[in-house]
């Protein structure tokens, strides 16, 4: 071979390595998921990984509309409380399992008794479910409840491989197998998950990568130096001190969206011998934290003024925000007279916290403020799986946490709030509030439903479980290669249409 077809040779191996990796996008996520089994999941990272990995029967429009993704269409019977679906006849498991009406009934019935499942209190108000043709499938409720097609749009509408699941069982979690644009490749904890293309899929056409790779990095700071440098392609929770520099780099490409969640510090009250203190057991000590806390400074000093000030569970450009309860003003004395009413003059609490910059700064912000009322708060920070998990058990006093945020106001609080809620960590119990929360799910009058929100958040705004800190905005950095990408109010990372240039 001559010197010249040599080199030839070597520059079109090169021209084909380039475009090869071209055909990866890399994306730096905030934190590292917890179980990639959507029965068992909880994170808000778990859930992005899933948006590629396993289709749903419902999805959203970025105007948070229900549209069809699994289900082609639904019904509703005159009594609300038989919703029939039709299925699509052309998407098929990663594992060459059929997805059909049956492969749904397998997928509901797990989450509903699988002993680990935290989608049971999502799906309670369903009695039966049937298939009632081979793409057709019929729901049948205890009572009407308004927030189902929102479940069947998260988690709890995400379908596994039936025989992957009976296969696998809990170990499903390891290597799971959905019906997504994407399939699973590999998971090496707290560094990456790899997802490869499923050329099988009914919408492949729409998909452009050829993997997809989730880099968990904590650090804001050096989350946004690798998509500098081009190690990322994109990276989601930009630091919104980091927004300006972005916006005036025109290597990058900045988006964002109004969140549907919240931030806040979930208290251990009846979660095992941590919660056995005047924190745990005296509401007036909570809201003596709470009151100690100014959340507009928080929301100045700590996020430049891009997020908002929050003390409800419900966002404030959501209807159901009780607008007759604003944020309290930070009331030091308040604060101290309560303590003194609990029998406190200083009370020690240790919080954990997720370990990322912002939201240990957050925290330090609050220690502060805290300590002039009369609480010496210790921080811990924690990977932010492993807190959860600590939470879940029962090791803690407090967490420093927060909710991505649903389209329907249920997914906000009933799991958090009701005594055998799936996500209620705190293990809150109150008679009166679970009536008021499953009596909003059984509503259809939107009206009713805010009448029963306001109701339950006047009792859990004195008892606080959670003190609620503020409302986030989701904020992307992306290459400016990256094209084609749609911010949506639920923060996930949509990959059809997008595409690199």
């Amino acid at each position: 071979m001559t010197i010249r077809k040599l080199m030839t040779a070597l520059l079109a191996s090169v021209a084909m390595t380039t475009t090869a990796f071209a055909a990866d996008l890399r994306i730096g996520l905030q934190e590292d998921p917890d179980a990639l089994d959507t029965d068992q999941a909880r994170t808000f990272v778990g859930r992005i990984v899933f948006e590629s990995l396993c289709d749903k029967l419902v999805n959203i429009t970025p105007e948070l509309e229900f549209v069809p993704e699994l289900a082609t269409s639904w019904s509703w019977s005159e009594d609300a409380k038989t919703l029939t679906m039709q299925l699509r006849e052309d998407a098929t498991f990663h594992d060459g399992t059929p997805f059909n009406a049956e492969a749904v009934v397998a997928n509901i019935t797990r989450s509903q008794t699988l002993a680990e499942s935290r989608r049971k209190s999502e799906l309670s108000s369903v009695e039966t479910v049937t298939a009632t043709g081979p793409f057709e499938v019929q729901f049948t409720l205890k009572n009407p409840d308004a927030t189902l097609i929102a479940q069947l749009s998260d988690r709890a509408g995400m379908m596994l491989s039936p025989t992957a699941a009976a296969e696998k069982g809990l170990e499903l979690a390891n290597e799971p197998v959905c019906s997504g644009p994407y399939k699973f490749v590999e998971r090496i904890q707290q560094d990456r998950i790899v997802l490869e293309k499923f050329a099988e899929h009914y919408d492949a056409d729409s998909y452009s990568f050829d993997r997809v790779i989730f880099l968990p990095i904590p650090d804001t700071t050096v989350r946004l130096a690798n998509l500098r440098s081009g190690d990322l392609d994109m990276l989601e929770r930009l630091a919104p001190s980091d927004v300006a520099g972005v916006q005036a780099d025109g290597n990058l490409t900045f988006a964002s969206a109004i969140s549907q969640g919240y931030q806040g510090i979930t208290v251990n009250v009846n979660n095992g011998a941590r919660s056995e203190t005047p924190f745990g057991q005296d509401a007036r000590v909570r809201r003596a934290l709470s009151l100690a806390i100014d959340r507009e400074v928080i929301n100045q000093v700590v996020f430049e003024g891009t997020y908002a000030a929050g003390n409800q569970p419900f966002p404030p450009n959501s209807p159901f925000y009780d607008q007759t309860n604003p944020v309290e003003a930070r009331d030091v004395d308040a604060a101290k007279a309560l303590l003194a009413e609990a029998g406190v003059e200083r009370i020690a609490v240790e919080i954990q916290a997720a370990n990322n910059p912002v939201q240990l700064q957050l925290m330090q912000v609050i220690q502060a403020m805290a300590a002039e009322a009369g609480f010496d708060i210790s921080i811990k920070a924690t990977e932010f799986a492993t807190m959860l998990q600590e939470q879940t058990a029962g090791n803690y006093d407090a967490t420093q946490v927060g909710w991505s945020g649903r389209t329907d106001p249920d997914g906000n609080i009933h799991a958090f709030m009701t005594c055998e809620g799936g996500l209620n960590d705190s293990k809150f119990c109150s008679p009166e509030v679970d009536t008021l929360l499953n009596e909003a799910r059984s509503a259809i009058d939107p009206a009713v439903r805010k009448e029963k929100y306001d109701a339950a958040n006047a009792i859990l705004r004195e008892e606080l479980p959670i003190i609620y800190l503020y409302h986030q905005t989701w904020l992307w950095a992306m290459s400016n290669k990256v094209k084609g990408f749609t911010a949506y109010p639920d923060g996930m990372i949509r990959l059809s249409g997008v595409t690199m240039e």
